[in-house]
């Protein structure tokens, strides 16, 4: 294992699929939605709202031991009149399932498909928002400042709104609202993130405060 090894972070939608995964050893990626991120070392599962009181969390991890293409119905045969039958899958192998003594928790729900992320920061990560490589290292550094000053900043969160919807490189919610980094913002310097936090802290503060989970 090395700092750089890339993780995979994959959603585990139902405890059907993650018994597939226990007892078959691999997971299945339609082609049509595949991530780049197919030669990750790693990957990890994050169960969907399905999985009671391990929901929105990563419990689990496992190495990527390689992938092959191949259609639905050879994945599931006894499943032939599946409306997806004839549509390509990735099918990734995976060695031992090895278990995260602390999960890496969503504080929020949100919608997760796959986060790309490296080992230093999968081994180091607490939460979701720890695990995004996106934005850069001032990013970074605005994330943890806007978490000194006590606020709850989401990483790469989706805004659906009228017209086109795009991700947000951070957002913190409030009782009002939310106060959202654009991605023309994206901080390029010390300086730019502490005025970016000065104003995205006073912008909080005009929506209600921050919206603190109890």
């Amino acid at each position: 294992m090395y700092p750089e090894d890339r993780v995979l972070v994959a959603l585990v939608p139902e405890p059907r699929d993650f018994e597939l995964i226990k007892s078959q050893g691999w997971y299945r990626i339609p082609q049509q939605t595949a991530p780049k991120g197919l030669y990750a070392e790693y990957l990890a599962f994050y169960f969907g709202r399905s999985f009671g009181s391990q929901k929105w969390a990563i419990h689990y991890f496992a190495r990527n031991a390689g992938h092959e293409l191949l259609l639905r119905r050879a994945l599931f045969p006894e499943e032939p009149d599946h409306p997806r039958a004839d549509q390509p899958y990735y099918r990734v192998q995976l060695g031992p399932l090895q278990f995260l003594p602390e999960p890496i928790i969503s504080v929020r729900w949100r919608r997760v498909t796959f986060i790309h992320t490296t080992w230093d920061r999968f081994c180091a990560a607490r939460e979701l928002n720890d695990l995004y490589l996106e934005g850069g290292v001032f990013v970074d550094r605005l994330y943890a400042t806007l978490r000194e000053r006590g606020l709850h900043p989401e990483r790469e969160y989706e805004i659906h709104e009228p017209g086109p919807g795009y991700v947000a490189p951070l957002a913190i919610p409030c009782r009002k609202g939310r106060v959202t980094l654009q991605p023309g913002q994206l901080p390029q310097s010390d300086s730019e993130v502490q005025s970016l936090a000065d104003e995205l802290t006073r912008a909080v503060a005009l929506h209600g405060g921050a919206l603190h989970l109890d």
